[in-house]
């Protein structure tokens, strides 16, 4: 520990986030010459090979959920904080054969709206862009919040001078080289996370021993040990939906999906959603030896970070800043080009300037970062929730979309008003639940009132929607 009691000094945290800094932002710049037009920056070409494909997909998902989140749901949940949060795979998985038939109905197609405005009209757009927009700014908010949190953590750093600078530094990445920047960085963070995690695990496990945790944990926190825990148990399913409504709505992997080479999409998902599992379960871990060391942080989402730092000293503070920066530069960047792409296509160029030429469209696209950027800024100054909270209040919009977005892929019969009163009840009665009953049951409720409504509108509808118009109609926009 360093003489003010943190695990790195002020200063070195600072050079610290100034290297990093630093090289993203010059990767960014080398790989953003390769862009020559719109389709290169928010797509990447289209061109996306698989080892880059599945890396990106799990980076991007390795989140301020997996190492900051996870951590604080175990040390509130025990057991069933981490294995919850593990299941979180399913929504990567899941979305594998998605993936396959978006680019099937959609290959030249741009963002998860183009399609909700294309298979069910503007009602259910309008609903879906709404909780598209509270989803990608809680997420946004989250990470700019983590990066804070990370900082202050482990080097007393004031928590508005982390949050500044990774969102200075993911914005000036991605402003530089778009989706292929993105991607490209995901790849090398990838190889950062799991090599640092196993390495975090492996020296708690060789300093403080199973056997002791368990024997604490036991005797003074039985809770955390209780598989019978009620609260865990509404959280783990609440946490499966929760990640269903992530992906599926999301243009994070839309994006994704349309940018990935070929057949790759559907194999590059699921081999990411397979090295995505046992990530939450080793940083929630994490967190089950605070008791025996005696820490017991201000805040619950502080704990991996104090955990780590206190084992591994000096140099483990280090490796905990460069795995946890790398997570939430992964998912920062990727949110920040998906959510600028909704900006441009869905907005500025489908309903303000549809004549609007290539030039035009990458400039308001890095405008539009740029805008994101400042605006979480904004929102991230006050600091007025835990990282737990603020994500899982999203839950109780994104769960709304699962079935809207399954069926409108898999079944022609289900229409627009079906889908968009399935999104806005579903959602409402989420949001009622979270406030009256608990964040654990908020993307439940708001999933099974969306299915409901959708399973009426399968029985009730006569309708017949043909694929082909989602080609057809796409290319006359």
């Amino acid at each position: 520990m360093s003489d003010s009691g943190f695990a790195l000094s002020t200063e070195l945290g600072l050079w610290l986030v100034v290297l990093f800094g630093c090289a993203w932002i010059a990767f960014g710049w080398y790989l953003g010459r390769a862009n020559k037009s719109h389709e290169d920056f928010a797509l990447a070409g289209r061109n996306v090979g698989m080892a880059l494909a599945a890396a990106t997909a799990m980076a991007t998902w390795v989140t301020s959920n997996t190492t900051l989140v996870a951590p604080q749901l175990t040390y509130q949940f025990g057991i069933w904080g981490m294995v919850g949060y593990s299941f979180a795979a399913l929504g990567l998985i899941l979305f594998a054969p998605l993936a396959a038939r978006i680019k099937q109905l959609m290959p030249n197609g741009y963002t998860s709206g183009d399609f909700i405005r294309l298979r069910y009209g503007r009602a259910a757009w309008w609903a879906f862009i709404v909780i598209s927009v509270v989803y990608a700014f809680g997420w946004l908010v989250s990470l700019g919040m983590a990066g804070g949190i990370l900082l202050q953590a482990l080097s007393g750093l004031d928590y508005h001078i982390g949050m500044s600078a990774i969102l200075l530094i993911c914005v000036g990445y991605t402003l530089f080289g778009g989706l292929r920047a993105v991607i490209a960085t995901d790849f090398i963070q990838a190889v950062i996370i799991i090599l640092g995690v196993v390495l975090i695990a492996w020296f708690l496990i060789d300093t403080v021993s199973l056997d002791s945790i368990h024997r604490e944990l036991s005797g003074e926190h039985p809770q955390l040990l209780d598989l019978l825990f009620p609260a865990a148990i509404m959280f783990l399913f609440n946490n499966i939906f929760f990640g269903l409504g992530e992906i599926f709505h999301s243009n994070v992997w839309w994006s994704r999906a349309l940018a990935f080479r070929g057949k790759v999409a559907m194999k590059a998902f699921l081999l990411g959603g397979l090295l995505w599992l046992p990530i939450p379960i080793v940083t929630g871990f994490i967190a089950l030896a605070a008791p025996q060391l005696g820490i017991f942080p201000p805040s619950a989402d502080m704990v991996g970070p104090m955990v780590a730092a206190e084992v591994l000293g000096k140099v483990g503070a280090v490796v905990v800043f460069v795995v946890v920066f790398s997570a939430l530069a992964s998912s920062l960047d990727s949110l920040l080009a998906a959510t600028a792409d909704l900006v441009t296509r869905d907005f500025y160029h489908k309903k303000f300037n549809p004549q609007a030429g290539d030039r035009q469209l990458m400039r308001v696209n890095r405008y539009s970062i740029i805008g994101l950027g400042v605006l979480t800024w904004l929102f991230c100054l006050p600091q007025i929730a835990t990282l737990g909270a603020l994500l899982n209040f999203a839950g109780a919009f994104v769960a709304s979309t699962i079935f809207p977005v399954v069926l409108g892929l898999y079944s022609r019969r289900i229409t627009g008003a079906y889908a968009a009163t399935a999104m806005t009840l579903g959602t409402l009665l989420g949001l009622i639940s979270y406030f009256m009953i608990g964040f654990y049951v908020a993307a439940l409720i708001s999933c099974a009132v969306s299915a409901s409504i959708c399973a009426l509108g399968l029985w009730r509808s006569n309708s017949a929607f043909k694929w082909d118009q989602l080609a057809e109609r796409e290319e006359s926009l």
